[in-house]
């Protein structure tokens, strides 16, 4: 996809509509709990782009919770970009007119609801018949794992609807730090099962629940970086639910404002 077609008015528009095909297409897997594979997420020719487009480390602001973590140099070994226009503004133009259309795609209607077909199974183990009534408000982030990263096992907080990830390697290098995927014994410990290859274009996708146990080992010093789109479906039903979705996005847009006001990175 070349730079001019980025300032086409319909290119989030066509970038979901190939979205949507990806997720339709997308392999479902049953275990260890029900989740999709993909195998192709962007068009080839906009991959590239995408790769080219990846901020710098000094761009991205540190993640919390779970992912809170440092290395030995006090550098964050998780660090984060949100995909809304608020964010991505202070990117040099090139790489901001990339990113617009991604995360406009992501945030697209037609794309919730590609994902809420395919996960229907597991979405209506836990919010019952009336699953795809249930609002879903998607958060996008770019994120980059340096060496030390890690993630123990765990299941997503229950404000999650749908977890979504999608891999940005540029080759296949290190298709061995991929997310691994836990069952539950029935003693009640857990179980490595299976593992994502972490190779170009690819991701997955699950309905969160209590049995969607999934882990990170830790990212080793023989790789530079590890990208990755995460995309959120928050639970938006109830007016908790409401309000706390979208003061999330406002406190964290104003967190980054002062941020970049000040001049603080990393």
């Amino acid at each position: 996809m070349s730079n001019s077609n980025f300032d086409q008015p319909d290119a989030i528009q066509k970038l979901g509509e190939f979205m949507v095909k990806s997720v339709e297409s997308a392999r479902a897997v049953e275990g260890p709990f029900y989740h999709l594979e993909f195998d192709r997420v962007f068009p080839d020719d906009l991959y590239p782009s995408i790769l080219a487009a990846l901020p710098v480390y000094a761009d991205y602001r540190p993640m919390h919770g779970r992912s809170k973590k440092k290395d030995a140099m006090g550098a964050s070994t998780r660090v984060k970009i949100d995909l809304f226009p608020e964010y991505i503004r202070h990117l040099p133009p090139a790489k901001r007119a990339v990113w617009s259309v991604v995360g406009g795609a992501l945030c697209s209607e037609p794309v919730k609801n590609a994902f809420r077909r395919r996960l229907a199974p597991a979405l209506e183990r836990r919010f019952g018949p009336g699953f795809a009534k249930v609002g879903m408000f998607p958060i996008p982030i770019l994120t980059r794992d340096i060496p030390g990263y890690k993630i123990p096992p765990h299941t997503d907080t229950h404000w999650k609807g749908i977890t979504v990830q999608l891999y940005l390697p540029p080759d296949e290098a290190h298709t061995n730090i991929g997310t691994i995927f836990h069952e539950v014994l029935p003693g009640g410990g857990l179980a490595k099962k299976s593992q994502m290859r972490f190779a170009p274009n690819t991701g997955y996708a699950f309905a969160v629940g209590k049995d969607t146990w999934h882990s990170a080992d830790p990212v080793g010093p023989e790789v530079t970086t590890r990208d990755s789109i995460l995309l959120t479906y928050f639970v938006d039903s109830g007016v908790l639910r409401i309000l706390r979705n979208r003061g999330k996005r406002v406190g964290n847009f104003l967190g980054n404002e002062f941020r970049n006001l000040t001049g603080r990175k990393g």
